[in-house]
């Protein structure tokens, strides 16, 4: 592996799991605290910022990485006709999946905030979340699988 693929790779990696542990703490910590209303909405909004800035940024990351990774390790036949090509077109799949539900549960979560309201815009962005968590771990099990079909 050059040094190049191996900086791509390590890039992918990184931004994935940032992603998905972003994706997950939002769920765990930051959506319990909005729907039991002990964030200020302003805290609230910028948070969700947070959110926002590492979905997109991680999502770009993560096409070009695995635009590349796909491009050296792949031809078509293999990611049509193999299970570890099943695999990553699954996570393609996935990594559109995530990046919607991120994008619409954010922009529930900041509804209201301009009125000063957190806990009607949590409980609104909640099964965009929870599902986006879901997906989440489902793209790092998927990462996973094809690891060890790999090695």
């Amino acid at each position: 592996m050059s040094l190049v693929d191996a900086t791509i790779y390590a890039t992918h990696l990184v931004f994935a799991g940032l992603w998905s542990g972003t994706v997950l703490f939002t769920s765990y910590a930051v959506l319990p605290a909005a729907l039991n209303g002990d964030l200020r909405a302003g805290a609230l909004e910028a948070m969700t910022g947070k959110l926002r800035t590492v979905s997109r940024a991680s999502a770009l990351l993560l096409l070009l990485t695995g635009g590349h990774l796909a491009a050296t390790i792949y031809t078509a036949e293999s990611l049509f006709a193999t299970g570890r090509g099943h695999l990553v077109l699954t996570m393609v799949a996935l990594w559109f999946t995530l990046a919607a539900l991120v994008e619409v549960g954010a922009a529930k979560l900041v509804d209201g905030t301009e009125q000063q309201k957190v806990r009607q815009p949590a409980a609104d962005a909640r099964p965009f979340l929870l599902g986006a968590s879901l997906v989440a771990v489902l793209l790092l099990v998927d990462a996973g699988a094809i690891l060890g079909l790999y090695y």
